[in-house]
């Protein structure tokens, strides 16, 4: 991933010494659980954790002319270590050693998505929390549906961001396991136990059975989970970007003192960073696709996965540690303008108040059918010519004879209309139960 969509701390965790420090992370501790066994002497698994050590640009100068990464660190990692690295990697196939270190980078990745899971769940919970009586428009089919509130709109992103933390928690649970059982499998150099002491020593799982490889269906399951997870930062980008054009204009990205929109049109405030978001989704998407490719390997394995990973891996990653960090920004910076949501609630002239109406007929004895020509009749009306909706309510005998204006002025309230989202807020965060602290 590019530096423009990349954090450091991320991305210090997929680079190549973040990689080989794991290597020889796995390394190590498999030969401190084979010398407690008495597999190789006790001093020499001393030695290798007190000498052992790796240059990036050396195991670089190695591969060039081996063409294989791993030999390539086995042998800076001996040069540093000298005699004693004849037990470093003992027993073990280059998979062993790649796929739980990938575990460990996964598992640490994985707490810094988490945090930034929680960082904008949070941030959409407060601002949910503040605008929890603004009303504004629901819109459905991009057309005015009935009145809502800001508040509502992000405690329903809220609680998609509380689901997609528990699918991702799962998800790297799932992948973030080792293998330490040989060629193809079948611990024919070392017992069983080792790979467990192993795994249990780094802090991740194990693959109970496995091949040479740990089963790629658990790297492509965290994969498709990043990309729901960008999908939902899409959709809520996109909401927030329609909400912001010109027509509609009832938030806005923050802009700051010295910004400069459009290199033609100074007047510009484009919704730039959520553009970004939505962006940086697609190419998440496509990477899920390819995770899903990597699960049909030759027997029991080839190496048409490795290539895949050492981009979609690190880059899928960073690219979602990077979106979350953004929209937490972005929405606990948002400039929201209420009275601009309450001047376009108004702009239909009292049509937003069509169904409840309708159904204020009903309950007082007409057919639906009936009601509904009534209703439809005096809003097509407001539509075509203009008007107020309920002034045409009102002058029509039909309906009066039905409603006291008590009842119809009654059904035009948004008191009415949105007198149960109290009750929503509570059963939504109820059912949520207490949210994961920020940064946990």
């Amino acid at each position: 991933m590019i530096d423009r969509y990349s954090n450091a701390a991320m991305r210090a965790i997929w680079s190549d010494e973040g990689r080989f420090q794991r290597w020889l992370d796995v390394e190590l501790a498999v030969c401190d659980a084979l010398a407690e066994r008495g597999v190789i002497p006790a001093e020499a698994a001393r030695t290798v954790r007190e000498r052992a050590g790796f240059d990036v640009a050396r195991i670089a100068e190695i591969e060039a002319e081996v063409r294989h990464d791993v030999i390539a660190f086995l042998t800076c990692v001996a040069e540093h270590v000298g005699p004693e690295s004849r037990f470093v990697h003992y027993g073990m196939t280059s998979s062993d050693v790649i796929d739980t270190a990938t575990a460990l980078q996964i598992r640490d990745a994985g707490e810094i998505l988490l945090a930034g899971v929680d960082r904008v769940a949070a941030a959409l919970l407060r601002r949910a929390e503040e605008h929890r009586h603004t009303p504004m428009v629901g819109r459905t089919h991009g057309v005015h549906a009935e009145p809502t509130t800001f508040g509502l709109k992000l405690l329903v992103f809220h609680a998609e961001m509380r689901r997609n933390r528990e699918r991702l928690a799962r998800a790297l649970c799932e992948a973030s396991v080792g293998k330490i059982s040989g060629a193809v499998g079948t611990f024919a150099h070392l017992d069983p136990g080792v790979e467990e002491d192993v795994c249990g020593r780094l802090g991740i799982g194990f693959e109970p059975a496995s091949t040479q490889v740990v089963q790629r269906d658990r790297h492509a399951a965290l994969v498709s989970t990043l990309a729901l997870v960008a999908s939902s930062l899409d959709k809520f980008a996109v909401e927030l970007r329609h909400l912001a054009r010109t027509e509609v204009r009832e938030v806005e990205e923050e802009f700051g003192k010295g910004q400069k929109g459009s290199s033609a049109m100074p007047h510009k405030r484009n919704p730039w960073r959520l553009e970004n978001v939505s962006g940086l989704a697609r190419v998440l998407r496509g990477y899920a696709g390819s995770s899903l490719e990597n699960l049909a390997l030759w027997h029991e394995r080839d190496i048409s996965n490795s290539s895949v990973e050492r981009v979609v891996l690190p880059d899928a990653c960073q690219a979602l540690d990077f979106m979350l960090q953004r929209v937490a920004g972005l929405v606990e910076t948002l400039v929201v303008l209420p009275d601009r949501m309450r001047e376009n609630l108004d702009l239909t002239r009292g049509l937003v108040f069509s169904g409840t109406l309708l159904l204020e007929l009903a309950r007082k004895g007409v057919l639906r059918e009936d009601a509904y020509r009534l209703v439809q009749g005096h809003a097509m009306a407001t539509w075509e010519h203009g008007g107020d909706f309920r002034e045409r309510v009102l002058a029509d005998p039909a309906i009066t004879e039905v409603l006291t204006k008590e009842e119809v002025d009654r059904a035009f309230t948004l008191e009415h209309s949105l007198r149960n989202v109290d009750a929503i807020f509570e059963r939504t965060l109820r059912q949520l139960g207490a949210p994961e602290e920020e940064g946990s």
